[in-house]
């Protein structure tokens, strides 16, 4: 695969381990890797479990490239938001195993999978673009509002607030939270629960699910293409 994801398919279960640097940045290159990775498993009709590195699933967006025009930045974004929209429509489970902090884009991985597992310990995850001067895009607001508790959400979005794991739980940014060495361990006994699902039926039921959402995402993608971040 790539030196930006890697992809290792054992007994029907493909982990997509995530190492772009100290911070997991997410760039226009490591997108297409994701896609890729992504397209391979859909072959391999494999449950996906995602994760990063020890201590890190992503800190966001590649800043370098955020900061290098208006035009590199917005296209940067409807990029990701795509990923997250191919996400929550993938077929089969997409399961995330979050190994310490995910910030901005890092927890927007998050709630674009149908089961994330954090791990305890001093780490941060949320949406922290209002902190760093940004103006949260269409499609981040409308992934936030679905997926995130109501009592959070605008703490999330407007404020800029960061949730230790077990507040990322109660935020709905994390399902469940396990010591650090227990990580991988529940990542796959979560997909080998899965793999007893029947998977049209997931695949059917998720897009029924999630129509309203994907449509408002379709259009959310469009609007912040049309203007510049």
């Amino acid at each position: 695969m790539s030196d930006l994801i890697s992809y290792q398919l054992e007994d029907g279960i493909a982990t997509l381990t995530l190492s772009n640097g100290k911070v997991n940045a997410i760039s226009p290159d490591v997108i297409a890797a994701f896609n890729a990775a992504l397209d391979r498993a859909e072959q391999d009709k494999a449950i996906v479990i995602i994760t990063g590195q020890p201590g890190i699933l992503s800190g966001g967006y590649d800043l370098k490239v955020m900061t290098s025009g208006p035009q590199n930045a917005v296209n940067l974004v409807a990029a990701g938001s795509t990923l997250a929209r191919r996400m929550l429509a993938h077929p089969f489970p997409v399961i995330v195993a979050c190994g310490g902090h995910a910030v901005a884009k890092g927890a927007f991985i998050l709630l674009s999978a149908d089961y994330r597992i954090g791990v305890e310990g001093p780490f941060s995850i949320g949406l922290n673009e209002v902190q760093i001067g940004m103006t949260m895009h269409h499609a981040g607001i409308e992934l936030a509002r679905d997926r995130l508790r109501k009592s959070a959400f605008h703490r999330s979005v407007i404020n800029g607030e960061m949730f230790d794991p077990q507040g990322a739980v109660d935020a709905g940014f994390l399902d469940k939270v396990v010591p650090v060495e227990q990580l991988m361990a529940s990542a796959i006994a979560a997909a080998q629960q899965l793999k007893k699902i029947n998977m049209t039926a997931h695949k059917n039921t998720k897009l029924k699910v999630r129509k309203a959402l994907l449509e408002t995402l379709d259009r959310a993608i469009e609007l912040d293409q049309q203007h510049l971040i």
